[in-house]
């Protein structure tokens, strides 16, 4: 009996009038056995042409998806990943959560959030299942009205327009999700990270405000061997060094009764970092940490190590030699190369360091242009951070937080199901000793 060979149609295009479509010289004239044949559907055709986009998740083992949107009814998150039996609660995420939500200081936006989050899923007896974890926070004091100019007119240098022209559409009150509160499910998730990571193999991480504006605190007056969250969190600048934090409040302070704003930098360090994570050549965790910091809300820098400084050194100038300590590990007598080196952490301290711009939106008559492409002048209204930095130091944390656990679960899968080569490699996890000491 004579068949004909059918095909999907390519991208939904509609079929010939005269028929299904025919392959090659398989015409209905051709003779083919008689029984028919039957073809699988090409169902791979559509796939291969998907473009996973959305650019809400964040991670591969430790994977970590935000929601919501400033004026919305509420932001979190939902991780997925996450070892069960990790004991988990509200409290264990608020911490981080009250460091980073507006209202806390006269320089902080004066939005009135208490930020409250309330665990949702993958959770029992107060241990995680190993169940996706959703995280919510709702939104309380929103004010739509303050952004109705906004919603003709973009503000400069702020993703207003940027939106409209990737989506045709944007969500104006607040920003939407280009919003800083956004980072409120990241947080989240970074403080669940942080306590893997503590746990399981004692690593610490901390950020903290080393510039605002043009008052630079000299790298010398902080010591990354002993610099502890208190001194940080001593201040409403988050600087551990008292005298170059009223330094920073005063030129905060100088712009924002001007309705003014301005930037700065926040350095993070991570200490007791297992040797080995980070996945060259690609997913190097030098790479990993940028593309994580990057990602906050108004980055505009990243460095780690001596960064763009050490391009004035010599190499012999710029080396970390090795040497063996009183324990027999090997170590660097310096570290210019920020506690990673080939792209694989070395187990010296990690440091980086992340520049923010002035934020966006100020009070200050500026030029600018409609949705329908007239120009005009703009004053924003709302209530806005006269510098991010600050309420920055816990976004740090949590995206450094993010990647190493995630590299952490990598270096397991890949390196440590089999026994180590104990000349050379150490054990990610800490022995019950060390866990001893440090709860102490």
């Amino acid at each position: 009996m004579s068949s004909t060979l059918s095909t999907k149609h390519f991208l939904g295009a509609p079929a010939s009038s005269d028929g299904p479509a025919r392959i090659g010289s398989l015409h209905s004239s051709s003779t083919l056995p008689s029984r028919s044949l039957h073809l699988p559907a090409r169902r791979s055709q559509s796939k291969r042409l998907e473009i996973h986009a959305s650019g809400n998740t964040f991670g591969t083992y430790f994977r970590v998806t935000t929601f919501g949107e400033s004026h919305g009814g509420g932001v979190g998150c939902v991780i997925d990943g996450c070892p069960p039996r990790l004991p988990l609660s509200e409290a264990d995420m608020q911490l981080d959560l009250d460091r980073r939500r507006p209202g806390q200081s006269r320089i902080t936006t004066p939005r009135k959030e208490t930020d409250t989050c309330k665990i949702a899923s993958g959770i029992a007896d107060g241990v995680t299942t190993g169940s996706p974890i959703k995280v919510e926070v709702p939104n309380t004091d929103q004010r739509g009205n303050d952004y109705s100019e906004m919603s003709l007119a973009y503000r400069p240098s702020h993703a207003d327009a940027t939106y409209d022209f990737k989506y045709g559409v944007r969500s104006v009150q607040g920003g939407g999700r280009s919003s800083a509160r956004e980072t409120i499910g990241r947080v989240a998730a970074g403080a669940v990270a942080k306590k893997i990571l503590k746990q399981y193999a004692g690593t610490e991480i901390l950020a903290y405000v080393s510039q605002a504006h043009q008052v630079v605190l000299p790298e010398n007056l902080v010591d990354h061997e002993t610099v502890t969250l208190d001194q940080i969190e001593s201040n409403i600048v988050r600087c551990p060094n008292p005298e170059y934090a009223e330094k920073m409040i005063a030129a905060i302070d100088a712009v924002r009764v001007k309705g003014d704003s301005v930037g700065g930098v926040v350095t993070c360090i991570v200490r007791n970092v297992p040797r080995g994570l980070g996945s060259p050549v690609f997913d190097k965790l030098e790479a990993e940490l940028a593309k994580a910091a990057m990602s906050l809300p108004a980055t505009k820098g990243f460095e780690f190590g001596s960064g763009f400084a050490g391009t004035f050194m010599t190499g012999s100038e710029h080396n970390d030699e090795f040497y063996m300590d009183e324990d027999g590990r090997i170590r660097t007598k310096t570290n210019r190369s920020g506690g990673i080196q080939g792209g694989i952490s070395n187990g010296e301290i990690i440091n980086m360091r992340i520049a923010f711009k002035p934020t966006s939106t100020i009070s200050r008559r500026q030029n600018t242009v409609t949705r329908d492409k007239h120009g005009t002048e703009l004053i924003a209204r709302g209530r806005h951070d006269p510098c991010v930095v600050p309420r920055a130091v816990p976004m740090v944390e949590a995206m450094v937080a993010l990647v190493l656990v995630d590299q952490l679960m990598a270096q397991y899968a890949q390196c440590m199901l089999f026994p180590i080569n104990p000349a050379l490699q150490e054990p990610l996890e800490l022995s019950k000793n060390e866990q001893a000491q440090k709860s102490l």
